[in-house]
């Protein structure tokens, strides 16, 4: 009993290797046409973007492309550029692009308060923070020869600090502040009937029809049929209260939202200046350039 428990021990784990090794076997047998073929089914390439490139794993991606088909170079910096350039535009990606050289090998430099990417021409990409999280990907989809990088509008980049606007006031806003004041007369009005209007009427004859409270009141020359509020006056007035504080809660809702676009107007002007968007400034992270130790000139298309 002894001797057969113990050889069942040792066969146990000869077993286990053994399976190990088949599987690793078995992956080490897939060719790049077999990865390639599953890579096809798996990732729908007509709406491929960075979500499916960060999916991949080193395999997937030399199976799925043909490095020879890559773009790189000149046009491979014109593609980022422009690519992100038109990001910039739409309020996607936070930074500035431009096109310079380092140690004479031309680049794209981007950049923010937050990070920095430098674009070289072999698609190799240094930096850190977010721009260079926003970057990597637009690298790997310009690369690629069936994707069309957008061409930039002609105002392309951040806007300079002073055009920002201290508060968008929109339609709606407008409408909200219209429709508050609205709210806030009729309150006003509903709650001083009673003690206004109602003695007014009272103080008018009464017609000469029996049963009717009616009174005969006469306004700038005119003759009016009025009839007073009698305990409908209490109810105006409640309702008075309601229209005043409904229209409170709308015009503190506009003055909300004003303030909070003024406090974001603020926010975005201050990041403008802190990338140094107006001036030739730029952050300290910031890796110097050729045009900025003076061995070249910046290349034509920067900004």
């Amino acid at each position: 009993m002894t001797d057969s428990s113990a050889g069942g021990d040792e066969t146990e784990p000869a077993d286990r290797t053994t399976q190990d090794t088949d599987a690793d076997k078995s992956v080490e047998s897939m060719t790049a046409s077999d990865i390639a073929a599953e890579v096809d089914d798996e990732y729908d390439f007509e709406e491929f973007g960075p979500r499916q490139m960060a999916e991949m794993d080193a395999d997937e991606w030399e199976a799925a492309f043909d490095p020879d088909a890559w773009i790189t170079g000149g046009a491979l910096l014109d593609r980022v550029a422009d690519d992100l350039r038109s990001r910039v535009a739409t309020r996607d990606v936070f930074a500035v692009v431009e096109r310079d050289t380092i140690d004479g090998e031309p680049v794209v430099l981007a950049y923010s308060d937050e990070g920095y990417a430098v674009v070289y021409e072999d698609g190799t990409v240094e930096g850190s923070g977010t721009v260079l999280r926003d970057v990597k990907p637009t690298v790997a989809l310009c690369s690629m020869d069936g994707y069309d990088a957008p061409d930039p509008p002609a105002d392309a980049g951040l806007p300079d600090p002073q055009e920002i606007p201290e508060s968008a006031s929109g339609f709606g806003t407008t409408l909200l502040q219209y429709i508050g004041i609205a709210q806030l007369v009729a309150g006003v009005l509903l709650f001083l009937a009673p003690f206004v209007y109602d003695p007014l009427v009272r103080q008018c004859p009464p017609v000469s029809v029996p049963g009717s409270t009616a009174r005969a009141c006469e306004i700038a020359g005119a003759s009016f049929t009025l009839h007073p509020l009698g305990d409908s006056g209490i109810i105006a007035a409640i309702a008075g209260v309601g229209f005043v504080l409904f229209g409170v809660f709308m015009l503190v809702l506009v003055a909300n939202a004003r303030l909070s676009d003024r406090f974001r107007a603020d926010e975005f002007r201050a990041r403008l200046r802190s990338v140094g968007v107006g001036t030739d400034d730029r952050p300290a992270f910031v890796p110097q350039t050729d045009a900025d130790t003076g061995t070249a000139e910046p290349d034509e298309d920067t900004p």
